[in-house]
């Protein structure tokens, strides 16, 4: 069985979420949804999720998942106000763990904060299973960007994150606390030795210089072929040393700060505090 997928973009933040759907059924999931903020004043508002939801009851689905593919660091989660409309069950990598205990202390979280991972309501496994009513998907572990990022494989689609991006762009940065390069260079290849026609959906894109459309969607033969980083014949040692350079000269994404510390908690904003107001950090001289 394979899935209708369908794409969203929020181009404030170049990301993609995905509603994913048993092919002739009534089951569906949903992949790293967005919940809109604006930097400038602090408001959130839920335009985006709201698409999404208009468009599973329109079809009238059942939400089974709703799928983070990481610890986003340039768009706050849409996960919670999309399991209070709609239900379903927030999963996202083990290794969210990791994640939580970097960044507690980045940000110097309330002793109450767990890192345990107890925020969301399933945390994966590499090679773990699941369905999407009878759609079968599976989990493969795709460190480097963070600690925790996952590759979804359902059917003939693999919803790869921030991991891989457009062949013209070529893979994620690795700089951020808990990043590997090496590492990233082996979930690539991990994620490129799934079958040659295997569908790609990315996180996000952000329009390689020459080209004049976002695109979102490839496949493994066409990484393998053309990928700018790792297509078929760039060592291991030359990627290393080429994303390492690369990292080096990138800003930090303008929403890291407010991004990462919401989606550590599953998506929730942070707890009010005695004024009735909730308040995000900016750690100054940390990162």
């Amino acid at each position: 069985m394979n899935p209708e997928v369908q794409a969203y973009f929020d181009e404030a933040t170049f990301t993609v979420s995905y509603l994913v759907c048993e092919p002739g059924g009534t089951h569906c999931a949903i992949v790293d949804p967005v919940l809109d903020f604006d930097p400038k004043s602090g408001r959130t508002s839920t335009v985006s999720a709201d698409r999404i939801i208009t468009d599973v009851r329109t079809k009238g689905l059942i939400v089974d998942w709703i799928l983070e593919t990481h610890a986003h660091a340039d768009h706050l989660s849409g996960a919670p106000y999309l399991r209070k409309a709609l239900g379903g069950r927030i999963g996202i990598g083990e290794h969210i763990k990791q994640v939580q205990r970097i960044f507690k202390d980045v940000f110097n979280l309330e002793s109450t904060f767990n890192t345990d991972g107890a925020q969301f309501d399933h945390l994966f496994k590499d090679g773990e299973r699941f369905s999407i009513g009878a759609l079968p998907g599976r989990v493969l572990h795709t460190p480097g960007h963070t600690p925790a990022d996952l590759t979804y494989v359902i059917g003939d689609a693999a919803f790869v994150g921030d991991t891989i991006f457009m062949p013209d762009f070529g893979t994620a940065r690795t700089d951020f606390p808990g990043g590997d390069a090496a590492q990233l260079y082996r979930s690539t290849k991990k994620v490129l030795a799934l079958p040659p026609e295997t569908r790609l959906y990315l996180c996000h894109d952000y329009k390689a210089p020459g080209r004049d459309e976002y695109v979102w969607e490839t496949t493994v033969a066409d990484q393998r072929a053309r990928n700018v980083h790792v297509r078929d014949g760039i060592s291991e040692e030359e990627f290393v040393a080429m994303r390492t350079a690369r990292d080096a000269k990138l800003a930090m994404p303008m929403l890291l700060l407010p991004s990462v510390q919401v989606n550590i908690r599953g998506g929730e904003l942070p707890p009010e505090e005695a004024n009735g107001v909730r308040y995000l950090k900016i750690p100054l001289d940390a990162l």
